[in-house]
């Protein structure tokens, strides 16, 4: 679409929106009517960033349905998450969702590739996660035969890859990270596979060469959240220049500074979306606590943006400086002798004095001169003195199925991994 284009059409959207969420009524017709909003024709794309934001607290502080927009009766599925601080978040979906779901990570799927003679090999969760539903609508959605082998049986993934040899593989990227060293293990090549689609978790492109190496294939990045969608808010293609093209017809992208306020183009700040089409819980202006950068909108092509930094409530403030774990990561796994496994421990037992501790892995024998050298790249790209300790392998947790934690908190008791004593 032209640029004017695009934009009439998410006018019309935002209207849409704003008309349904004010007949359904709750908080946040409430607050339309508090800034003199009376329909959808009183709010415009400019006028966004005067009306209030929604946030994963309201969610909270109306569960489980405080915030859907439609009958019960038209709620055909709900998914949802744990939510940052272990309260659930639930989402209602309509069938209408579903299949602007399935539209999305279509498309997703296809900038990477897939098509109708693909074959995907889906170790997302299956469940109220989105990813593992959310990437089998896309497949089904283009045609593409799944293999839906959720999460988790390491030793059945890289059987059922050795049988029915795949040639798309989705997942989070740790686990791509752990299947890849299980097959390396097991003397297994993964000959098939060409592409993984990885998501649900940041990642840096240190990582995306550790993954490319390690399985041979083509490593992009998908995006998504319960709240707006699932996957298929924003995923690289094969031409997006390592940006994330965004679904923004049907998901209006903004970028805010901590205060709140707009921030330009190509700064980085937290992601907020208004979900223009959906029905069963429809967000305007809804802050993702994920950090990113906009690029400026181009004619033609669709937003997009960078690769999330962190999490808001992820960033690391020590002694004034402010770390994302996505930053640590960069530095460690550009250093070969590092595994991709490793654990970021804030350390805040003594609050006067909150230490950043590192905990890797590696096979090297000059255990001594790899601390020096990640101290000084860690010191050079934070700012800030980090204590790196080099534990036995295995020691750092490994996850099969969900999240894989890499930041701790480390307040009291023991050490969240042994050898940081």
């Amino acid at each position: 679409m032209g640029l004017e284009q695009r934009r009439e059409l998410q006018e019309q959207r935002l209207c849409g929106l704003v008309d349904r969420l004010l007949a359904a009524g709750g908080i946040q017709a409430r607050w339309l009517r508090d800034c003199g909003v009376r329909g959808g024709r009183d709010v415009r794309l400019g006028d966004l960033h005067r009306l209030p934001t929604v946030g994963k607290r309201d969610l909270w502080e109306h569960y489980p349905y405080g915030l859907r927009a439609v009958e019960a009766d038209d709620v055909v599925c709900v998914h949802g998450s744990s939510g940052t601080g272990g309260r659930p978040t639930l989402v209602p979906y309509t069938a209408h969702d579903l299949d602007v779901w399935a539209e999305v990570a279509a498309r997703a799927l296809a900038g990477a590739g897939v098509t109708r003679q693909s074959v995907v090999h889906n170790a997302y969760g299956y469940g109220l996660f989105t990813g593992g539903l959310g990437v089998h609508h896309g497949a089904t959605r283009l045609g593409a035969a799944v293999v839906p082998v959720s999460g988790g049986m390491t030793e059945r993934q890289v059987r059922l890859i050795q049988d029915l040899r795949p040639d798309v593989l989705t997942c989070t990227p740790s686990f791509a990270l752990h299947l890849g060293e299980a097959m390396s293990a097991a003397g297994v090549v993964p000959t098939s596979l060409r592409v993984g689609v990885f998501g649900a978790e940041p990642w840096t492109h240190e990582m995306r060469v550790q993954v490319e190496n390690l399985l041979g294939i083509r490593a992009l990045d998908i995006y998504g959240l319960t709240e707006i969608i699932g996957p298929g808010v924003a995923c690289e293609s094969f031409e997006s220049d390592g940006m994330l093209d965004i679904a923004e017809d049907h998901f209006y992208p903004e970028c805010l500074d901590s205060d709140g306020n707009p921030v330009p183009d190509g700064t980085p700040g937290e992601l907020v979306f208004t979900t223009l089409t959906k029905t069963g819980m429809p967000l305007l202006r809804y802050r993702t606590g994920d950090v990113a950068a906009l690029s400026t909108p181009v004619s033609g092509q669709w937003r997009r943006m960078t690769k999330v930094l962190g999490r808001t409530d992820d960033m690391v403030v020590i002694r004034g400086v402010n770390v994302f774990p996505t930053e640590v990561e960069a530095v460690l796994l550009a250093d070969g002798r590092v595994s991709p496994h490793y654990l970021v421990v804030e350390d805040r037992r003594q609050p006067a004095r909150p230490e950043l501790r590192v905990a890797v892995e590696t096979a090297t024998a000059d255990v001594p001169r790899l601390i020096d050298d990640l101290r000084g790249a860690l010191r050079e790209r934070l700012g800030l003195t980090c204590d790196v300790r080099v534990v036995a392998a295995g020691a750092v947790p490994r996850v099969e199925v969900g999240k894989t934690q890499r930041l701790v908190r480390w307040v009291s008791g023991e050490a969240p991994v042994a050898g940081l004593e």
